[in-house]
Protein backbone atom coordinates (compact mmCIF):
# COMPACT_ATOMS: atom_id res chain seq x y z
CA UNK A 1 0.00 0.00 0.00
CA UNK A 2 1.19 3.23 -1.12
CA UNK A 3 1.50 6.03 1.50
CA UNK A 4 -1.20 8.02 -0.15
CA UNK A 5 -3.47 4.97 0.28
CA UNK A 6 -2.29 4.62 3.78
CA UNK A 7 -3.29 8.35 4.72
CA UNK A 8 -6.72 7.71 2.94
CA UNK A 9 -7.44 4.67 5.27
CA UNK A 10 -6.33 6.01 8.02
CA UNK A 11 -8.49 8.74 7.84
CA UNK A 12 -11.67 6.14 7.71
CA UNK A 13 -12.32 5.75 11.18
CA UNK A 14 -16.66 5.89 11.35
CA UNK A 15 -18.65 4.50 8.84
CA UNK A 16 -22.35 4.63 7.58
CA UNK A 17 -24.47 1.94 5.74
CA UNK A 18 -27.87 2.68 4.94
CA UNK A 19 -29.72 -0.10 4.33
CA UNK A 20 -29.77 -3.04 6.25
CA UNK A 21 -31.02 -5.70 3.46
CA UNK A 22 -28.92 -8.52 2.04
CA UNK A 23 -26.18 -6.34 0.51
CA UNK A 24 -26.35 -3.63 3.08
CA UNK A 25 -25.56 -5.91 5.96
CA UNK A 26 -22.84 -7.78 4.42
CA UNK A 27 -21.60 -4.37 3.45
CA UNK A 28 -21.77 -3.39 7.20
CA UNK A 29 -20.34 -7.03 8.09
CA UNK A 30 -16.81 -5.87 6.30
CA UNK A 31 -16.81 -2.49 7.05
CA UNK A 32 -16.62 -3.71 10.61
CA UNK A 33 -14.15 -6.30 9.89
CA UNK A 34 -12.26 -3.50 8.54
CA UNK A 35 -11.79 -2.13 11.90
CA UNK A 36 -14.18 0.66 11.31
CA UNK A 37 -16.68 1.75 13.81
CA UNK A 38 -20.03 0.89 11.51
CA UNK A 39 -23.76 2.16 11.58
CA UNK A 40 -26.02 -0.19 10.18
CA UNK A 41 -29.13 1.69 9.66
CA UNK A 42 -33.03 0.80 8.00
CA UNK A 43 -35.83 2.67 7.54
CA UNK A 44 -37.94 -0.34 8.58
CA UNK A 45 -37.24 -2.02 12.90
CA UNK A 46 -37.99 -5.39 11.30
CA UNK A 47 -35.37 -5.36 8.60
CA UNK A 48 -32.87 -3.49 10.64
CA UNK A 49 -33.31 -6.56 12.69
CA UNK A 50 -32.76 -9.15 10.15
CA UNK A 51 -29.86 -7.38 8.90
CA UNK A 52 -27.79 -7.70 12.33
CA UNK A 53 -29.19 -11.40 12.48
CA UNK A 54 -28.05 -12.23 9.06
CA UNK A 55 -24.76 -10.48 10.11
CA UNK A 56 -24.04 -12.70 13.29
CA UNK A 57 -25.33 -15.57 11.80
CA UNK A 58 -22.52 -15.60 9.05
CA UNK A 59 -19.78 -15.06 11.79
CA UNK A 60 -21.08 -17.64 13.65
CA UNK A 61 -21.17 -19.95 10.74
CA UNK A 62 -17.06 -18.81 10.27
CA UNK A 63 -16.85 -20.01 13.37
CA UNK A 64 -18.46 -23.41 13.26
CA UNK A 65 -16.18 -24.14 10.11
CA UNK A 66 -12.42 -23.32 11.80
CA UNK A 67 -12.50 -20.14 9.23
CA UNK A 68 -12.77 -17.43 12.15
CA UNK A 69 -12.74 -17.62 16.08
CA UNK A 70 -14.91 -16.55 18.50
CA UNK A 71 -12.40 -13.50 19.75
CA UNK A 72 -12.46 -12.16 16.19
CA UNK A 73 -16.42 -12.31 16.06
CA UNK A 74 -16.14 -10.60 19.36
CA UNK A 75 -13.79 -7.94 18.16
CA UNK A 76 -16.06 -7.21 15.13
CA UNK A 77 -19.08 -7.09 16.84
CA UNK A 78 -17.96 -4.57 19.03
CA UNK A 79 -17.43 -2.17 15.97
CA UNK A 80 -20.67 -2.70 14.84
CA UNK A 81 -23.76 -1.21 15.76
CA UNK A 82 -27.78 -1.17 14.51
CA UNK A 83 -29.29 2.66 14.40
CA UNK A 84 -33.02 3.51 13.82
CA UNK A 85 -32.06 7.23 13.37
CA UNK A 86 -30.13 8.43 9.90
CA UNK A 87 -28.83 11.33 10.74
CA UNK A 88 -27.69 9.32 14.40
CA UNK A 89 -25.65 6.99 11.98
CA UNK A 90 -24.25 9.64 9.96
CA UNK A 91 -23.34 12.23 11.88
CA UNK A 92 -19.70 11.54 12.63
CA UNK A 93 -18.83 9.34 9.77
CA UNK A 94 -16.03 9.26 7.23
CA UNK A 95 -17.69 7.51 4.27
CA UNK A 96 -21.31 6.13 3.87
CA UNK A 97 -22.24 3.82 1.74
CA UNK A 98 -25.79 3.71 0.78
CA UNK A 99 -27.56 0.24 0.00
CA UNK A 100 -31.08 0.67 -0.34
CA UNK A 101 -33.36 -0.61 -3.29
CA UNK A 102 -32.52 0.41 -7.23
CA UNK A 103 -35.14 3.15 -7.27
CA UNK A 104 -33.76 6.42 -8.52
CA UNK A 105 -35.84 8.86 -6.80
CA UNK A 106 -35.36 7.10 -3.59
CA UNK A 107 -31.67 7.02 -4.47
CA UNK A 108 -32.12 10.63 -4.96
CA UNK A 109 -33.81 11.45 -1.84
CA UNK A 110 -31.93 9.91 0.31
CA UNK A 111 -28.65 11.30 -1.01
CA UNK A 112 -30.49 14.70 -0.55
CA UNK A 113 -30.50 13.82 3.03
CA UNK A 114 -27.02 12.44 3.30
CA UNK A 115 -25.56 15.92 2.39
CA UNK A 116 -27.10 17.93 5.05
CA UNK A 117 -26.57 15.78 8.03
CA UNK A 118 -23.26 14.26 7.22
CA UNK A 119 -19.88 15.37 8.13
CA UNK A 120 -18.75 17.80 5.20
CA UNK A 121 -15.82 15.89 4.19
CA UNK A 122 -17.78 12.65 4.43
CA UNK A 123 -17.34 10.13 1.12
CA UNK A 124 -20.70 9.07 -0.25
CA UNK A 125 -20.66 5.89 -1.53
CA UNK A 126 -24.01 4.39 -3.89
CA UNK A 127 -23.99 0.23 -4.20
CA UNK A 128 -25.94 0.98 -7.16
CA UNK A 129 -25.31 -1.84 -9.84
CA UNK A 130 -26.79 0.45 -13.06
CA UNK A 131 -28.29 3.74 -11.96
CA UNK A 132 -26.05 7.11 -12.81
CA UNK A 133 -24.32 8.19 -10.48
CA UNK A 134 -24.34 11.59 -11.60
CA UNK A 135 -27.76 11.89 -11.46
CA UNK A 136 -27.58 10.57 -7.92
CA UNK A 137 -24.25 12.65 -7.35
CA UNK A 138 -26.48 16.03 -8.44
CA UNK A 139 -28.91 15.50 -5.40
CA UNK A 140 -26.17 16.83 -3.25
CA UNK A 141 -23.79 20.02 -3.13
CA UNK A 142 -20.50 17.80 -2.69
CA UNK A 143 -20.67 15.62 -6.52
CA UNK A 144 -16.74 15.63 -6.26
CA UNK A 145 -16.81 13.27 -3.08
CA UNK A 146 -20.00 11.05 -4.64
CA UNK A 147 -18.62 7.89 -5.99
CA UNK A 148 -20.26 4.58 -6.79
CA UNK A 149 -19.61 1.69 -4.85
CA UNK A 150 -20.81 -1.44 -6.55
CA UNK A 151 -20.50 -4.59 -4.15
CA UNK A 152 -21.06 -8.44 -4.98
CA UNK A 153 -23.22 -11.16 -3.17
CA UNK A 154 -22.47 -12.55 -1.32
CA UNK A 155 -19.98 -9.12 0.43
CA UNK A 156 -18.18 -10.62 2.87
CA UNK A 157 -17.14 -13.63 0.12
CA UNK A 158 -17.08 -12.27 -3.43
CA UNK A 159 -12.99 -9.95 -4.09
CA UNK A 160 -14.34 -7.58 -6.52
CA UNK A 161 -15.76 -4.05 -5.98
CA UNK A 162 -16.50 -1.86 -8.68
CA UNK A 163 -16.27 1.64 -8.50
CA UNK A 164 -17.84 3.77 -10.70
CA UNK A 165 -16.75 7.42 -11.25
CA UNK A 166 -18.60 10.26 -12.81
CA UNK A 167 -17.18 13.24 -14.05
CA UNK A 168 -16.88 15.46 -11.29
CA UNK A 169 -15.80 12.44 -8.85
CA UNK A 170 -12.53 14.25 -7.50
CA UNK A 171 -9.15 11.89 -7.49
CA UNK A 172 -8.89 12.12 -3.73
CA UNK A 173 -12.90 10.68 -3.67
CA UNK A 174 -11.40 7.72 -6.01
CA UNK A 175 -7.85 7.38 -4.06
CA UNK A 176 -10.38 6.74 -0.85
CA UNK A 177 -12.35 5.04 -1.94
CA UNK A 178 -9.60 2.38 -3.96
CA UNK A 179 -8.40 2.71 -0.16
CA UNK A 180 -10.76 1.71 1.53
CA UNK A 181 -11.44 -1.59 -0.67
CA UNK A 182 -8.28 -2.75 -0.03
CA UNK A 183 -9.03 -2.42 3.66
CA UNK A 184 -11.99 -4.51 3.41
CA UNK A 185 -9.89 -7.09 1.65
CA UNK A 186 -11.71 -6.43 -2.01
CA UNK A 187 -10.01 -6.12 -5.68
CA UNK A 188 -11.42 -2.66 -6.83
CA UNK A 189 -11.66 -2.17 -10.59
CA UNK A 190 -12.80 1.81 -11.99
CA UNK A 191 -14.99 2.23 -14.29
CA UNK A 192 -16.51 5.37 -16.19
CA UNK A 193 -20.26 6.39 -15.40
CA UNK A 194 -22.04 4.54 -18.39
CA UNK A 195 -25.19 2.72 -18.43
CA UNK A 196 -24.77 -0.72 -16.71
CA UNK A 197 -21.38 0.29 -15.80
CA UNK A 198 -18.75 -2.91 -16.45
CA UNK A 199 -19.84 -6.02 -14.31
CA UNK A 200 -23.63 -5.69 -14.63
CA UNK A 201 -23.99 -4.77 -18.72
CA UNK A 202 -22.18 -8.32 -19.25
CA UNK A 203 -24.21 -9.81 -16.41
CA UNK A 204 -27.33 -9.12 -16.98
CA UNK A 205 -26.72 -9.90 -21.07
CA UNK A 206 -25.62 -13.26 -19.95
CA UNK A 207 -28.09 -13.71 -17.84
CA UNK A 208 -31.22 -13.07 -20.14
CA UNK A 209 -29.72 -15.12 -23.11
CA UNK A 210 -29.81 -18.21 -20.44
CA UNK A 211 -33.25 -17.35 -19.95
CA UNK A 212 -34.10 -17.27 -23.44
CA UNK A 213 -32.33 -20.99 -23.92
CA UNK A 214 -34.32 -22.19 -20.57
CA UNK A 215 -37.62 -21.01 -22.65
CA UNK A 216 -36.20 -22.53 -25.72
CA UNK A 217 -35.94 -25.90 -24.22
CA UNK A 218 -32.32 -25.78 -24.81
CA UNK A 219 -31.22 -27.47 -21.41
CA UNK A 220 -32.27 -27.83 -18.09
CA UNK A 221 -31.53 -25.02 -15.90
CA UNK A 222 -28.71 -26.95 -14.05
CA UNK A 223 -27.49 -28.11 -17.40
CA UNK A 224 -26.96 -24.30 -18.75
CA UNK A 225 -25.65 -22.90 -15.74
CA UNK A 226 -23.42 -26.73 -15.19
CA UNK A 227 -21.94 -25.33 -19.13
CA UNK A 228 -20.90 -22.00 -17.84
CA UNK A 229 -19.33 -23.25 -14.44
CA UNK A 230 -17.29 -26.16 -15.60
CA UNK A 231 -16.61 -25.07 -19.59
CA UNK A 232 -15.92 -20.89 -18.54
CA UNK A 233 -15.03 -21.53 -15.12
CA UNK A 234 -17.29 -19.22 -13.81
CA UNK A 235 -17.65 -19.83 -10.45
CA UNK A 236 -21.65 -19.84 -10.57
CA UNK A 237 -24.74 -20.10 -13.39
CA UNK A 238 -25.99 -17.22 -15.14
CA UNK A 239 -29.20 -18.70 -13.92
CA UNK A 240 -28.56 -19.39 -10.19
CA UNK A 241 -26.55 -16.03 -10.31
CA UNK A 242 -30.04 -14.53 -10.98
CA UNK A 243 -31.81 -15.76 -8.35
CA UNK A 244 -28.74 -14.62 -6.30
CA UNK A 245 -29.98 -11.17 -7.23
CA UNK A 246 -32.99 -11.18 -7.67
CA UNK A 247 -35.04 -11.20 -10.46
CA UNK A 248 -36.54 -8.14 -10.34
CA UNK A 249 -33.38 -6.60 -9.75
CA UNK A 250 -32.47 -8.00 -12.81
CA UNK A 251 -35.40 -7.26 -14.40
CA UNK A 252 -34.84 -3.58 -13.60
CA UNK A 253 -31.31 -3.34 -14.61
CA UNK A 254 -32.21 -4.41 -18.14
CA UNK A 255 -34.91 -2.04 -18.50
CA UNK A 256 -32.35 0.83 -17.51
CA UNK A 257 -30.44 -0.63 -20.07
CA UNK A 258 -33.32 -0.70 -22.76
CA UNK A 259 -34.27 2.82 -22.00
CA UNK A 260 -30.68 4.11 -21.53
CA UNK A 261 -29.58 3.05 -24.80
CA UNK A 262 -32.75 2.62 -26.69
CA UNK A 263 -31.86 -0.67 -27.83
CA UNK A 264 -34.28 -4.06 -27.54
CA UNK A 265 -31.10 -5.86 -26.79
CA UNK A 266 -31.46 -5.64 -23.62
CA UNK A 267 -35.06 -6.21 -23.07
CA UNK A 268 -36.04 -8.92 -20.89
CA UNK A 269 -37.43 -11.90 -21.63
CA UNK A 270 -40.84 -12.49 -21.70
CA UNK A 271 -39.72 -15.66 -19.18
CA UNK A 272 -38.30 -13.09 -16.36
CA UNK A 273 -41.17 -10.77 -16.40
CA UNK A 274 -43.50 -13.80 -15.85
CA UNK A 275 -41.87 -14.79 -13.00
CA UNK A 276 -41.50 -11.66 -11.80
CA UNK A 277 -44.72 -11.14 -11.59
CA UNK A 278 -45.62 -14.38 -10.01
CA UNK A 279 -43.34 -13.40 -7.26
CA UNK A 280 -40.88 -15.75 -8.45
CA UNK A 281 -37.92 -13.66 -7.62
CA UNK A 282 -35.09 -16.25 -6.47
CA UNK A 283 -33.43 -17.09 -3.23
CA UNK A 284 -34.93 -14.08 -1.38
CA UNK A 285 -38.50 -15.41 -2.36
CA UNK A 286 -37.72 -19.30 -1.87
CA UNK A 287 -38.45 -19.64 -5.56
CA UNK A 288 -36.82 -18.99 -8.79
CA UNK A 289 -35.03 -20.87 -11.15
CA UNK A 290 -34.27 -22.55 -8.45
CA UNK A 291 -35.43 -23.71 -4.91
CA UNK A 292 -34.34 -22.87 -2.13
Amino acid sequence: MNLNHLASVMAIERVAVIGAGTMGAGIAQVCAQAGWKTALFDAFPDGLERGMQRIDAFWDKGIARGKTTAEQKEAWAANLRAEADMQTAVQDADLVIEAVPEIPELKASIFEQLDAMAPSHAILGTNTSSLSIASIANATNRGDKVIGMHFFNPVPIMELLELVRHDGTSQETIAMAQAAGEAMKKTTILVKDVPGFATSRLGVVLGNEAIRMLADGVASAEDIDKAMVLGYKHPMGPLKLTDLVGLDVRRDILLNLQRSFNDDRYTPHPLLEEMVEKGQLGKKSGQGFFEW
